[in-house]
């Protein structure tokens, strides 16, 4: 795609996507009357509709490698952030999930409600402790209800090529509840920067890790593990 052709999808993506979230959320908040399930069911058609438009706007596609790593019991997946593209993918990517995420997310009108819908592990990233704490009693009732827990461990967008501190919530909660970590790595703030609505066109590379077990581990050495995994991925992902 040429410059012109570029800048002209990406804004028109962007009108597209403040325009279907909000037309979307307001499918979802109706028929959840009738059943989380089909609210879900919103949520992923959004998020398949979204990336449809976003490879015939911008020439953006992706492709996904090590999915057969996802067809086992629902676990923890730790997700490179760069971009807000993973938030819209994850959707499609991993089986039925919830998300931690910033509670200020549930205040904005409409999206937050939306969001509440879906039982996500809303904290305040200030609190310390008490969000760590948190994320393992909240984290553990999800799994046992089926889903799938993804976190973010920097906690924020980081700009390609840096890395922000890893966070323990989600090794703690793996090792409270037994359950393997799903480290995932991709390239996606190449394409669409943080904090930018211009996109490149490409195709985005995402590659889910083979389950890191976390019975008997020390927090730290499993985190660092997991960060030594995606940050390696990432370098190769970037070098190509």
């Amino acid at each position: 795609m040429n410059r012109i052709a570029r800048t002209s999808g990406s804004f028109f993506f962007t009108v597209y996507l403040f325009i279907s979230v909000f037309f979307y959320a307001v499918a979802a908040l109706l028929v959840r009357a009738f059943s989380r399930e089909r609210s879900y069911f919103v949520a992923v058609n959004w998020a398949r509709t979204t990336l449809y438009i976003l490879k015939k706007l911008c020439g953006l596609g992706y492709v996904v490698y090590g999915t057969e790593h996802l067809n086992r019991e629902n676990s923890i997946a730790l997700v490179k952030h760069t971009s807000a593209w993973e938030t819209i993918a994850q959707l499609i990517i991993f089986p039925k999930q919830t998300w931690v995420m910033k509670r200020e997310l549930l205040w904005a009108p409409v999206f937050g409600w939306v969001l509440r819908l879906y039982q996500p592990i809303a904290i305040d990233r200030k609190a310390g402790r008490v969000a760590v704490e948190q994320v393992i009693s909240q984290g553990r009732d999800r799994l046992e209800d089926g889903d799938w827990v993804i976190i973010f461990p920097e906690g924020t967008r980081v700009a390609p090529g840096q890395v922000g501190r890893y966070g323990l919530s989600g090794a703690l909660l793996a090792i409270n509840t037994g359950r393997p970590v799903i480290p995932v790595a991709h390239n996606a703030g190449e394409f669409w920067p943080r904090r930018s609505w211009r996109k490149r066109s490409g195709t985005i590379h995402i590659v889910i890790g083979e389950p890191i077990q976390s019975a008997g581990r020390n927090p730290r050495d499993l985190m660092n593990e997991v960060q030594h995994w995606i940050e390696t991925t990432v370098s190769r992902l970037s070098d190509v």
